[in-house]
């Protein structure tokens, strides 16, 4: 059962780099079989088809992100950059799933669509909690500020603009 585990663990982890890599609609269920050293029909033992596989992968990607969001236990005036910080480090240590998180809302697959959006709900709610418990002033409007300068952030860095962030060319 353990090695049936791993196996469905090495198709995920090659999803999202296939994914990141390609796409959603330029990825197929055979890259991903091929990168993880598996069959396509391997691949749809455990995943219906593309969509659900897709899903897995960016309920792994958000999760990361939600889940150091939730960690951090700082006071108001340094939440949002301990938090930030925390998001500087996943974007380096998981380039991958933040570029899946980065183009989930674009895919126009109505599955998809509505799974990002119950995803990106989800974030910005539990934000919202977090600063309001902190006392930062308007949580609302500063957990949807800071959902948008994340998006920003990963824009930046996927396109290889720093200037986007620091208003200036850092000469990548």
């Amino acid at each position: 059962m353990a090695a049936k585990e791993d196996k469905k663990e090495l198709i995920i982890e090659s999803a999202v780099r296939v994914f990141a890599e390609r796409g959603y609609y330029k990825a197929t269920t055979a890259m991903v079989a091929k990168a993880a050293g598996v069959t396509q029909p391997y691949v749809f033992h455990f995943f219906e088809n593309k969509e659900e596989l897709f899903k897995v992968v960016i309920d792994r990607a958000f999760g990361r992100v939600y889940d150091t969001f939730v960690k951090v236990e700082a006071p108001a005036d340094q939440l949002l950059e301990t938090m930030g910080r925390g998001f500087a480090e996943i974007i380096q240590t998981h380039r991958a799933e933040v570029l899946m998180v980065m183009q989930a809302h674009t895919i126009s697959e109505p599955g998809i669509r509505e799974h990002s959006r119950k995803l990106y709900r989800k974030m910005f709610e539990s934000l919202t909690m977090k600063m309001d418990r902190a006392g930062v002033p308007n949580a609302k409007v500063e957990a949807a500020r800071f959902i948008g300068t994340g998006l920003l952030i990963t824009l930046a860095e996927v396109l290889e603009i720093p200037e986007l962030i620091y208003g200036e060319n850092m000469n990548c």
